[in-house]
């Protein structure tokens, strides 16, 4: 069972995406599950974990609607208020949705010290109730904030997006190296091998450009607590499906079967609990 554990749906609103910048001219358009389904089965993936693209509880309900609808969406990463009175109450009307199984606030260029704010942490704290999961998604300048975040939440599980989006069109490795290490020691922290492309050279790269990357994942994490994304549809600005997989079945190569398996599927479904 492979499982891509990280890719986006949404329908194209220029105001909304705004992220979506005109260079990124390839997704600035519609991407929904029957765009997916072909891709998926020409790489031999058996579904996928959505994960929310724009920060309303319309977003949401939208992924929800889609994986009830499509069977390749085996799990969704909503978005909820974390800062919300009633969070509780939310959380526990989510609960009864399930293929919802965790949620993610866009972290990545908040402020220092978002993170560690205590009404956020008071939130993030009441997903356990609910065995809901956290995905933590920042720069790799926030892995010390990440670090001493996910310290005051042994109970939270987590999975870190994008191994932090390090330099790699750079080459930078440090202080990300040292950051992952020491976020890696956290056992309740796992992460995802995805989104690479679109931080190296986005018509340049080569395979090569990633090795000591994820030499250093691989290190730090181990085959445990890594998992496959494709971050599809953004990937396309800088690879194709396959390529962006590619990289990872390659360096997947010189480990056994049972582990390429658990990083290519088996991973993601026990820590996202997915319905196989």
């Amino acid at each position: 069972m492979t499982i891509d554990s990280h890719q986006h749906f949404w329908i194209f609103d220029e105001e909304r995406d705004s992220w979506i910048t005109p260079e990124m001219g390839v997704i600035r358009k519609n991407f929904l599950p029957e765009n997916l389904k072909p891709v998926l089965k020409a790489n031999g993936v058996n579904g996928c974990v959505a994960v929310q693209a724009s920060s309303t509880d319309s977003e949401t309900e939208f992924l929800l609607q889609l994986a009830e609808a499509n069977d390749i969406v085996k799990g969704v990463v909503g978005w909820v208020d974390l800062f919300s009175a009633d969070l509780y109450d939310k959380l526990e009307k989510y609960s009864q949705f399930e293929k919802l199984k965790g949620f993610r606030h866009v972290a990545q260029g908040q402020p220092e010290g978002f993170l560690l704010q205590p009404d956020f942490i008071k939130g993030v704290g009441q997903l356990v109730a609910f065995d809901f999961t956290y995905d933590i998604l920042i720069h790799q300048n926030q892995l010390k904030e990440a670090f001493n975040f996910a310290v005051k939440l042994p109970n939270v599980h987590f999975v870190l997006d994008h191994i932090a989006k390090p330099l790699i069109k750079n080459g930078q490795m440090q202080p990300w190296a040292d950051d992952i290490r020491a976020l890696a020691e956290l056992p309740n922290v796992s992460c995802k091998v995805s989104g690479m492309v679109t931080e190296a050279d986005w018509q340049n790269w080569e395979k090569a450009d990633f090795r000591p990357y994820l030499d250093v994942v691989f290190e730090a994490f181990g085959t445990e607590r890594l998992m496959f994304g494709s971050d599809w549809p953004v990937c396309l600005v800088a690879a194709e499906y396959e390529g962006a997989k590619g990289i990872l079945t390659d360096y997947l190569s010189m480990f056994s079967d049972s582990e390429a398996k658990r990083v290519m599927g088996q991973n993601a479904v026990d820590f996202y609990n997915l319905d196989i």
